[in-house]
């Protein structure tokens, strides 16, 4: 009898904990959908701060250089930047490599996007934790409003640039000039 009593409280416990992560996962910070502010160096050599961006709509992405996938979507965030000019910007956060490394994945091209380096991981992590990407997949893109608000993530690559521009479109009211 005693063994039934422990395996039903080790049961109950158990499936406490396992709802407890679940709706912790599925819900951003209950306190605010706002964008945490960060100051990261760039590719440039300048640093960007995102409390200094307000007033424009922000796409963050956090991506590598050793994930194809971000590697794949880097191509329809730079036509973003380049074609929606002062209606967004764009923030690519490298959130593993040095600036280094990622000077030389660029090579001679200079990106019209922002290229950050985010090298220990701390904005990253920051971003996981208030946005539901516990397990830290890459590539992961928030859409921050003029407001400072994140109104949008996406845990995964965009699958062409259409599907960003619509996202875009239908998030933050940003269109194809």
């Amino acid at each position: 009898m005693r063994n039934k009593v422990l395996i039903l409280v080790t049961l109950i416990t158990v499936i406490f904990a396992v709802v407890g992560v679940a709706l912790s996962c599925d819900s951003p910070s209950p306190s605010s959908n706002e964008a945490p502010d960060f100051t990261l160096p760039t590719l440039t050599g300048t640093n960007v701060t995102l409390s200094e961006l307000r007033g424009t709509p922000v796409v963050l992405n956090f991506w590598s250089i050793g994930c194809s996938y971000c590697r794949q979507q880097l191509p329809y965030l730079e036509a973003v930047a380049l074609q929606a000019g002062e209606q967004t910007e764009v923030i690519a956060i490298n959130m593993v490599d040095g600036a280094a490394s990622v000077e030389s994945f660029f090579g001679d091209y200079e990106p019209a996007m922002i290229v950050a380096l985010d090298g220990n991981g701390e904005t990253f992590v920051t971003y996981c934790q208030n946005f539901s990407n516990p397990r830290g997949y890459i590539p992961f893109t928030l859409f921050v409003d003029s407001e400072g608000m994140v109104q949008y993530k996406k845990v995964g690559a965009f699958a062409s640039e259409e599907e960003l521009w619509n996202t875009l479109e239908d998030v933050l009211g940003i269109t194809i000039p």
